[in-house]
C-alpha cells in the first residue's frame, strides 16, 4: 500500500509540476509522513527534482521560451549553494530540519496564493551580482530543506523583472544544479541499496506526470489548480507543525 501511495503521489505531485512549475516541495513532507528519515525523504526527493527539472527544461528549451545561456548564470552558484545546504543538513537535529521542511512548505503555499502572475510581455534579467546570489542563496535554503527550487526561484526571478514563463522556465532547469548535489549528498548518507527498488518506482512515476502534463500546459487554467496547491500546501504544513 505504501508503494502504491508513493507511485501515485509522484503522478499527481510530478503533473502539477509539470503544468505549474511548482508543488515538488510536497514530495520530502510526504516521504516523512509514510516513516521515511528527513535524510531518505530528501534522497528519494532531490532524485524526482532532478526529472522533473530535466523534463520541463527539455520542453520550455523546444518551445524557445529557455534562455540556457541565463540558465547557466542562476545553476552555476546554486551548484555550490546546494552542497552546503547539504552539509548544513547533516549538522541540524532530524527534529529540526521537519520543522524548518514545513515551515518552508507553509510559506511556499502562502507565496503561491499571494503571488499575481502576470506576464509583462518583456523580460529581463537581473545582473550577473543578483544572479549569482539568488542561485547561491535560494540553493541553500532548497537543499536544506527539500524544497525543489521553483517555488523560491521563480516568484523572485519574477519580482526582478523576468516574465512568468521564462521564470517558470529558468527554475525548472535551475532545480537541476540543485538537484545534483543534493541527491547525491543524501543518498550516500542513506542505505542507498535499500532505496532503489523506491527510486525507480517513484522516478518513473514521477517522470510521466511532469512529461504528459507539461506537454499540455498551455491548455489547463493554471491559476485554479496553483490556488488548489496553495490551500493544501497550507492545511498540511499547519496540520504538521502543530498537530
Amino acid at each position: 500500500m505504501t508503494i502504491l501511495w508513493i507511485i501515485l503521489a509522484n503522478l499527481v505531485i510530478g503533473a502539477l509540476i509539470g503544468l505549474t512549475g511548482v508543488a515538488g516541495f510536497l514530495l520530502p513532507m510526504l516521504y516523512v509522513s509514510l516513516g521515511y528519515g528527513v535524510q531518505e525523504a530528501l534522497a528519494l526527493s532531490f532524485f524526482a527534482f532532478f526529472l522533473s527539472g530535466t523534463l520541463g527544461s527539455y520542453n520550455y528549451h523546444r518551445s524557445r521560451q529557455l534562455n540556457l545561456a541565463n540558465g547557466m548564470r542562476l545553476g552555476i552558484p546554486s551548484l555550490f549553494g546546494a552542497i552546503l545546504g547539504v552539509w548544513l543538513n547533516t549538522r541540524i537535529a532530524e527534529g529540526t530540519v521537519q520543522i524548518l521542511l514545513y515551515l518552508v512548505v507553509l510559506l511556499s503555499g502562502i507565496s503561491i496564493l499571494l503571488r499575481k502572475d502576470r506576464d509583462r510581455g518583456t523580460s529581463t534579467f537581473p545582473t550577473l551580482p543578483v544572479t549569482i546570489l539568488l542561485g547561491f542563496a535560494s540553493a541553500v535554503i532548497c537543499a536544506l530543506s527539500g524544497a525543489g527550487g521553483p517555488v523560491l526561484v521563480m516568484p523572485l526571478l519574477v519580482v526582478l523583472g523576468v516574465s512568468v514563463r521564462e521564470a517558470i522556465a529558468l527554475a525548472l532547469f535551475d532545480s537541476i544544479f540543485i538537484a545534483i548535489p543534493s541527491g547525491i549528498g543524501y543518498l550516500l548518507a542513506c542505505d542507498a541499496r535499500a532505496l532503489l527498488p523506491i527510486l525507480a518506482l517513484s522516478g518513473l512515476a514521477h517522470a510521466i506526470g511532469v512529461y504528459v502534463a507539461s506537454c499540455y500546459s498551455n491548455m489547463v487554467p493554471q491559476g485554479i489548480i496553483k490556488r488548489t496547491v496553495a490551500i493544501c500546501s497550507i492545511l498540511l504544513a499547519l496540520y504538521k507543525l502543530f498537530f
